[in-house]
């Protein structure tokens, strides 16, 4: 129950933003889900979605399990918080991976964030925006728990994950930031697992 009740409080507050610059900016004309992209995705080529889905969770599991397993204090990190709980945990991981950081992150860096720098900038430079600062962010929250380096990596990896995450929405899904959603939450519940199975030991 306590990881349900974080988990909305963080989607409000995530999403408190956006709602108060829709109300301001944008009430008359579209709802605010559509305004953001939670609505179906409408996917074209299925083979180019796939593919490019792939290569993203592989390009953040990647690094950032050599990250884990070499530069950070995994105990420091939130899915410790799962670490060692079997299958018991899988809910509450559940919980915390798609709806208390994938949805509630996505919402605000696609649904936000890169949607308005792309209709104020254009594709290219406003999803360069939107994925510098999801790098730099994530780049952040790790700045006590690894070395330069590592934090360099994060940055990087995270930033490049986040301009795929925008590609995938905008080029792929006709706008809609469920495919992002899936991507970002199946790379926290993959960490989750590593946890929960005792996969990855702390340093």
């Amino acid at each position: 129950m306590a990881i349900l009740i974080s988990a909305f409080i963080q989607l409000f507050i995530f999403t408190s933003v956006p709602f108060l610059w829709w109300l301001i900016v944008n009430k008359r004309r579209q709802p605010f889900f559509v305004w953001i992209g939670l609505k179906k995705p409408m996917i074209d080529d299925k083979k180019q979605w796939w593919i490019t889905f792939a290569a993203t969770l592989l390009l953040l599991c990647g690094p950032l399990f050599f990250i884990l397993t070499t530069r950070v204090d995994t105990m420091a990190v939130a899915a410790s918080q799962f670490a060692g709980l079997g299958a018991k945990a899988i809910i509450p991981a559940f919980i915390f991976s798609y709806l208390q950081t994938g949805l509630s992150e996505e919402i605000l860096f696609r649904g936000f964030l890169g949607k308005r720098c792309i209709h104020a900038f254009g594709f290219a430079i406003g999803n360069f925006i939107q994925a510098t600062c999801f790098g730099l962010v994530h780049g952040l929250m790790f700045l006590f728990l690894t070395d330069i380096a590592g934090t360099i990596v994060i940055i990087f990896v995270t930033g490049t994950a986040g301009w795929l995450m925008g590609w995938i929405n905008e080029k792929l899904s006709k706008g809609s930031i469920v495919s992002s959603w899936l991507l970002h939450g199946s790379t926290n519940m993959i960490s989750c697992i590593l946890m929960m199975f005792s996969l990855i030991v702390s340093n």
